[in-house]
């Protein structure tokens, strides 16, 4: 009798220290899960503050028909941009502005922009202003207009202007 009694509390002990171990090993890779989440989410926020642009300055320019907009942004964030195809740009009279696609070849009446870096180089390098040329299919009227650009990820901007006299 007091043999069995010993190995029944032997096998208690082990079996109690294997599920001690399990649920210690599980409580372990949730942990894991749930700090790689934060620091995921945290590293998104980072990137997103990391990519900001700002309009410098916005004109009507005259010399196409119909005329186009032009629109110097400052890349102000700390990433470059190499993919102009996400960058959302919005033009027109003011609360009438129209979205634009990005096209490299765009051309007057396209409804798409073209973008250029300041060094020509294609990439868009923080601290570097580049020029948007906007080509709205219809002509432009209006006293004030709005511009607005946003990447994909990132702070984007906003800008008031008025065509310049005629």
């Amino acid at each position: 009798m007091g043999y069995s009694v010993t190995l029944t509390h032997i096998l208690m002990v082990i079996s109690s220290i294997v599920l001690a171990s399990v649920f210690s090993a599980y409580a372990f890779y949730a942990g894991n899960l749930v700090q790689n989440e934060l620091m995921q989410n945290a590293n998104d926020y980072k990137r997103l503050v990391n990519m900001q642009l700002e309009i410098v300055y916005a004109t009507v320019d005259s010399s196409t028909t119909p005329p186009h907009f032009v629109i110097y942004v400052k890349n102000v964030g700390n990433l470059p941009l190499k993919d102009y195809s996400f960058l959302d740009v919005y033009v027109g009279g003011y609360g009438e502005a129209q979205l634009f696609i990005y096209y490299p070849n765009a051309a007057p009446g396209s409804g798409q922009f073209s973008l250029s870096d300041a060094n020509g180089d294609g990439v868009w390098e923080p601290r570097e202003t580049a020029t948007i040329r906007a080509y709205p299919k219809t002509s432009v009227s209006g006293i004030i207009f709005e511009a607005k650009i946003v990447p994909y990820k990132g702070v984007g901007s906003s800008y008031l202007f008025s065509a310049p006299p005629t």
